[in-house]
């Protein structure tokens, strides 16, 4: 089994790290099908609450490996092959019930963005970089760039990231709603340290309350594009009296009236 992507599970976080380090988490053909056994492994197991995507090395993903595109795809076909394995895995995560957190420190570009926008919620070091850059080597979007970058920030936002080589800092990635929480360290190596910590620390206030409230959550706004008004409005009515009955809601529930109770006294 690749160890170019690494899972592990603990404590009900399942952590998928990117780990081709020298090649800056780069994509190449054993990292794809490595992403999409990991993330479905992910998304199925019933001991996995919620998900957080980490890197190591200095950088959390530079896209696809354009260098070993050259050397071992000699068609247009095969990279479509080659992207439609790593779209199987951003499916998985964007589509499951499970809250995804990721810790993208130093730089992203190319597909990394696609991978950084997998999460619900997205953690940078003061020093990380975010950008698209495909036509710097006359590609376009892919790996769900151009189906996610412009419900993140707006299309006219997402337009001047793909049509420039444009690199955004993490403060304006954050000002954009690209990105979520932006955390300092005293150097890079310290830095990307507190930005795993502090996305650990986000998934584990989702198992410490209604995890599966806030999956659903996530479910019903990743999901929307594909209803009309009236139909999103239902699923939103059928999936909050599901959620009444599970016996998580009905304790909370249960604390919350006491609570009530006890405070107008």
């Amino acid at each position: 089994m690749s160890d170019t992507v690494l899972f592990a599970v603990e404590e009900g976080i399942g952590r998928i790290t990117l780990n081709r380090p020298a090649s800056l988490n780069a994509f190449d053909d054993e990292v794809a099908y490595a992403w999409r056994d990991r993330t479905a492994e992910a998304v199925e197991r019933d001991d996995v609450r919620a998900i957080l995507i980490d890197a190591a090395g200095r950088s959390f993903c530079a896209g696809g490996d354009v260098r070993a595109m050259s050397t071992s795809m000699d068609s247009g076909s095969q990279i479509t092959e080659f992207a439609g394995v790593i779209n199987e895995g951003i499916l998985s995560l964007t589509t499951s019930a499970k809250p995804v957190v990721a810790a993208a420190h130093g730089t992203t570009a190319g597909g990394g963005l696609g991978i950084l926008m997998c999460s619900d919620y997205a953690v940078v070091g003061g020093r990380s970089k975010v950008g698209s850059l495909y036509a710097n080597i006359g590609l376009t979007p892919d790996l769900s760039v151009s189906a996610q970058l412009a419900r993140a920030i707006g299309e006219r936002r997402a337009l001047q990231l793909v049509l420039q080589d444009r690199l955004l800092t993490a403060q304006e990635a954050q000002e954009w709603g690209l990105v979520a929480e932006v955390v300092d360290g005293a150097d890079a190596e310290s830095e990307a340290d507190a930005v795993r910590e502090r996305a650990e620390q986000v998934a584990r206030f989702w198992l410490a309350g209604a995890t599966a409230a806030y999956g659903q959550a996530k479910r019903l706004v990743r999901s929307q594009p594909s209803r009309s008004f009236p139909e999103q409005l239902a699923e939103e009515a059928q999936t909050i009296g599901a959620a009444f009955e599970t016996p998580d809601a009905q304790a909370r529930i249960a604390a919350f009236v006491a609570a009530s109770a006890g405070a107008s006294r």
